[in-house]
């Protein structure tokens, strides 16, 4: 967690009146947001709430119908590939070449990121994941949740200044999600890293975020410290809160 409020005044992301229409249907309706430098910001909702749209939009990966993208202090739409070169994404769902094995896949993303001594920063962060084991392994024969952590390892690679997680820990047994949650608060308290995370894990965001952002049917209906959040829908729970707004209690 963010120890000094202070810190919460650097926005090294703006997103002002941000609208994605898909076919008439407003999948992201005009939200504005700041995520501040050093923070772990926690965006939920239920499915089709528009968290994967918004997180395609800050990746440069769909473009906005509307609204404003600043990261860095720069226009996402005029300076995409210098902002992309700081940020880097991971989610549980994403799949690597099969064939290849885990050096050689992580070689090929370390090369494209221009990583200077790559093999050494791989075995590394396979070390700080306890999966060096695995190295010599090809993709198709891992289980989902070392393909996860791989995944968590190509997202380091370049010491990102903003990490985009979706569901990081879906496929993780309880011991892992916890080895790895203690493993990205370290990195970011280490490297001042800004974090946009999204799980359906409940108890794993209120641990993770210095701030929520509740979403639904593409707008944000609350946002706040996790204990903020709970007290404005009389929750006891983020999983209460969660559950009120699905079912529009």
């Amino acid at each position: 967690m963010i120890e000094d409020v202070n810190m919460l005044t650097n926005p090294i992301v703006e997103i002002s009146g941000l609208t994605k229409i898909f076919n008439g249907l407003r999948a992201v309706d005009n939200i504005s947001f700041e995520m501040y430098v050093g923070e772990i910001l926690g965006l939920l909702g239920p499915n089709g709430a528009g968290k994967t749209t918004t997180l395609q939009m800050l990746l440069a990966l769909t473009t906005p119908t509307s609204g404003d993208i600043k990261i860095f202090g720069l226009d996402l739409e005029r300076n995409r590939e210098k902002i992309l070169k700081e940020v880097n994404f991971s989610s549980s769902y994403v799949a690597m070449p099969y064939s290849l094995t885990v050096m050689e896949n992580l070689m090929v993303f370390a090369r494209l990121y221009n990583i200077k001594n790559p093999q050494a920063r791989i075995v590394g962060l396979l070390k700080d994941f306890e999966i060096e084991e695995i190295k010599d392994k090809t993709v198709r024969s891992l289980s989902s949740g070392q393909i996860t952590r791989v995944c968590l390892i190509k997202a380091l690679l370049n010491e990102p200044k903003i990490l985009f997680l979706d569901e990081p820990t879906a496929s993780l047994d309880p011991d892992i999600a916890d080895k790895t949650r203690r493993l990205l608060k370290k990195i970011k308290k280490e490297r001042g890293i800004s974090i946009l995370y999204t799980s359906h894990n409940m108890r794993e965001m209120e641990e993770m975020s210095d701030r929520i952002i509740f979403l639904d049917k593409g707008r944000i209906i609350a946002m706040g410290r996790p204990e903020e959040v709970r007290a404005q829908f009389k929750g006891e729970s983020l999983e209460d809160v969660f559950l009120k707004i699905a079912r529009q209690l």
